[in-house]
């Protein structure tokens, strides 16, 4: 099979060369034509000076077009980075580098100081229109939607990985993919909660084991395979089991304690691994962009992680088609629909198609394992540096549901400084700090100065935006807009800040493509952290259990905003999570006689 360098090369060679290439045989041709003895070396040296000569006049006459666009429409060319490099490679370079190394939002954070919130950072001279303000990511979402879509770069660089499903797909496929997946996610489905009791208790239970061994616990990781386990079972009727595989021990713990699992539990574990990794590569393609290829001559990098992920997918998703073809053939008494029991039985309704049906579990697992899994860990980690908000915590859950209460949906609903508490975190670390559409065809942006002419965006720009970022504006959100204070959500501020503008907090996406199981997020997080917080009293970060590499910098500490407080290393795929996972102490709430 051809490697992605390989093909992307093909394509380069046929659009970039062709016309030098045909410029040399045509001048070999007319010069014989003339009778004109032209030496091979000097058309050679004519048809290679040529080429840098074409792309420059491409680049040229780009730009004077979009000019000119851009003065009709009454607008102005955003403001660009001006880079050391020729197209702006160094930019690119240390965007990669400041992904794997820096905070999230290093180096956007000192351009947009310099040049504003929006700005063309325009690698090898494509186009991409970074903003983080809300009226243009209202317009990119809503209000403009179908002038936006993934775009075709983006498709190719996540197809070897999420292939044509529903966060990977424009047009007429999004649409049936969202069909597909809409009737699942239903208030009488999210509100049953014993899909998480059983796994909830796995995780307590592991949680006390460590406890009173006296370890701590990566809290990351454990409930990562919490929401994995409940993801799976809900996506298949089959439980990964995940929570059953041998569990870490942290970088201080010399000598960790032997663990015993089985087979099957192993193999979660390396599905766990390589559902990561193909996440980490096709975001790696994201930030590289158009040029990614390059850089998989030899071997497309998710292909290794891909076939361990689809070594689980694939007989489940045979079993289900199978099962539903045998049901088919059997006549029955029974009339009207039967209601799907799994998110692959509603699935099956529209398509057995077992590309379609694997590429679309393959987007909700995503979804349901990563997003889920990043908030709860954040969450938990600003309560352990805010007691205080812990304690107030607790106390609603006590007050709301007692100390041993399985919590209803109706308990969730009425607990408003959970909400805030979630929201808050969500805020300041959201699941998807940042995100990329394509413009198709070209328009204006409002400025960020009413006293300047609109942005001009062309067709074809990437246009890249941060919720992160924009979550943090001083400007939209006060003084304190870095500081956790779940009562934002709660007080004046909520009114003076968010009501008039609702799109400047964006934990969920909005518009047509707003993330469908919002609501069976909030229910699967808040019935996780209740039952937390009837368990254990008082969590605390447990630095020393850290990695080396994966603490914050000593110069970090000097940085303004949250990378300066903060006691763990974020980093980004396509969603967020911290380096080395979150290693905390937990204390254990006083035995309490159950409820009847």
């Amino acid at each position: 099979m051809t490697t992605p360098g390989v093909a992307f090369l093909g394509r380069l060679a046929i659009h970039v060369f062709s016309k030098p290439i045909a410029l040399g045989f045509g001048v070999h041709y007319l010069s014989k034509r003339a009778g004109v003895d032209i030496p091979v070396w000097i058309t050679v040296l004519l048809t290679a000076a040529s080429l840098p000569l074409y792309v420059t006049y491409r680049v040229w006459r780009k730009d004077a077009l979009q000019r000119r666009e851009a003065d009709a429409m009454g607008a102005r060319i955003a403001p660009t980075v001006q880079g050391k490099w020729l197209g702006n490679i160094d930019w690119m370079r240390q965007l990669v580098h400041l992904r794997a190394h820096g905070y999230p939002g290093d180096g956007l954070n000192e351009v947009i100081a310099e040049l504003g919130p929006v700005l063309n950072m325009r690698v090898l001279w494509m186009d991409s229109i970074f903003t983080v303000c809300p009226e243009h990511i209202k317009l990119i979402l809503a209000t403009d939607f179908n002038n936006y879509e993934k775009g075709e770069r983006f498709r190719f660089g996540s197809y070897s990985v999420l292939g044509t499903g529903v966060f990977n797909s424009d047009g007429e496929m999004w649409k049936f993919h969202r069909a597909m997946t809409r009737p699942f996610f239903s208030r009488d489905k999210i509100s049953h909660f014993d899909l998480f009791d059983g796994h909830a208790e796995d995780v307590i239970s592991i949680i006390k084991q460590r406890t009173r061994a006296g370890y701590s616990v990566d809290f990351q990781d454990l409930i990562g395979r919490f929401t994995m386990d409940s993801a799976t079972e809900f996506l298949f009727g089959t439980c990964v089991q995940s929570l059953k595989a041998n569990i870490p021990y942290g970088h201080n713990v010399a000598f960790p304690p032997p663990q015993s699992s089985s087979a099957k539990a192993q193999t979660a574990n390396k599905f766990i691994e390589a559902f990561n990794e193909s996440m980490q590569v096709i975001a790696e393609r994201e930030y590289i962009g158009a040029i990614w290829p390059l850089f998989e001559i030899s071997r497309d990098k998710s292909a290794a992680a891909m076939k361990i992920v689809s070594a689980f997918l694939d007989p489940i998703i045979a079993a289900a088609i199978e099962k539903k073809r045998a049901a088919e053939g059997i006549a029955t008494e029974k009339t009207g629909d039967v209601e799907a029991e799994t998110l692959l039985d509603e699935l099956l309704s529209s398509t057995s198609d077992p590309k379609v049906l694997k590429d679309e579990t393959l987007n909700i697992l995503l979804a349901g394992r990563d997003t889920t899994m990043h908030v709860m860990t954040m969450v938990i980690y600003f309560l352990s540096i805010h007691p205080d908000a812990c304690a107030r915590l607790r106390e609603e859950v006590l007050t709301h549901v007692g100390p041993t209460r399985r919590p209803t949906f109706n308990d969730i609903k009425d607990m408003k400084y959970l909400r805030a508490v979630i929201n808050e975190s969500m805020r300041l670390y959201p699941s998807v700090p940042f995100n990329v559409r394509e413009c198709i065809q070209a328009t204006t942006w409002p400025s960020p100065d009413p006293n300047e002419k609109p942005i001009y965006v062309p067709a074809g720009a990437k246009v890249p935006y941060s919720a992160m970022l924009m979550h943090r504006r001083p400007d939209l959100w006060g003084p304190d807009a870095e500081e956790f204070s779940p009562d934002r959500f709660l007080d004046e501020r909520l009114k003076k800040y968010l009501i008039n503008n609702p799109f400047q907090f964006l934990p969920f996406n909005a518009g047509p493509r707003i993330c469908l199981g919002q609501q069976f997020a909030y229910n699967e997080m808040s019935f996780m952290l209740i039952r937390l917080l009837q368990s254990f009293e008082s969590f605390s970060v447990d630095e020393a259990a850290f990695a080396p590499d994966a603490r914050p910098p000593a110069d970090w500490a000097s940085a303004p905003g949250r990378k300066g407080i903060d006691k763990f290393k974020p980093r980004t795929h396509l969603t967020m999570y911290t380096t080395d996972g979150m290693w905390l102490k937990m204390k254990e709430a006083a035995v309490v006689e159950a409820e009847t």
